[in-house]
């Protein structure tokens, strides 16, 4: 017998509307989408396409108007502003553009923070937290503050954080934006060995050269899921966006 894969994320008929004034704009129109455990999918669309609406549904921050979300086998459309903060926190690691860490906390303690939500004893959290910063190669920048560190190594921790609370899903928005083309490429390469060694990422981008690395690519467009297809042609490593790889 095969054995069948888990399933992380069960999107079924997922519409999103917002008021304009007297209008009501659709921004989701009846998505359904299913992501294994293990996968690394990119989510690639135009500016206005819906694909920040639909990470933010995937991430819990935004609650579809209609439709169902399963994350990890649970039903989360009825819960509770309180509770989709708290499984939010056990389940999602994020990966924003722009870092999103706090200034004033050095990089320990701002991977610290989402264990401190979770209720991780201050001994245990401290050594995890420092274990993450040793895993990405910044345990000797563990006391600085994000203004002493590059744009790279800021992604550095803000990937340690998402990753300190062991979460199911890994949810990189944009995750290469704010960084210049070789660090970049180093993020990147970085996403790809996380994926290897077992997590599930999902990454949500405009750019086509950054899809074109993940193992499947999702497009979106007026908000509409309108391909879906397995990436047989990613490349062995990260190229700059400029090069191409010569065949024979």
């Amino acid at each position: 017998m095969v054995a069948v894969p888990d399933k992380i994320i069960e999107l079924k008929d997922i519409t999103r509307t917002y008021k304009r004034g007297s209008e009501d704009l659709q921004v989701l129109k009846g998505i359904s989408l299913t992501i294994e455990k293990g996968e690394f999918v990119a989510i690639i669309g135009p500016s206005g396409s819906g694909k920040s609406t639909l990470m933010n549904t995937i991430g819990l921050l935004d609650v579809p108007s209609s439709g169902s979300y399963l994350l990890d086998g649970v039903a989360t459309e009825k819960m509770s502003d309180n509770n989709l903060a708290d499984f939010r926190n056990q389940k999602i690691g994020f990966i924003f553009q722009q870092f999103n860490l706090l200034p004033k906390l050095t990089a320990l303690e701002n991977v610290e923070l989402p264990m401190i939500y979770k209720g991780i004893p201050k001994k245990e959290r401290r050594e995890r937290a420092l274990d993450m910063l040793d895993y990405l190669g910044m345990k000797s920048r563990a006391h600085h503050k994000p203004s002493e560190l590059s744009g790279g190594q800021q992604q550095r921790v803000a990937i340690s954080r998402a990753l300190a609370i062991s979460p199911s899903l890994i949810l990189a928005d944009e995750p290469t934006g704010a960084l210049d083309s070789k660090t970049g490429i180093e993020v990147l390469e970085l996403i790809i060995e996380l994926n290897n060694k077992g997590n599930t990422i999902v990454l949500i981008t405009h750019d086509q050269h950054i899809a074109d690395h993940a193992k499947r690519v999702v497009t979106i467009r007026d908000g509409e899921i309108v391909r879906d297809i397995i990436n047989r042609e990613r490349p062995e490593k990260v190229l700059p966006q400029h090069q191409e790889v010569s065949v024979g």
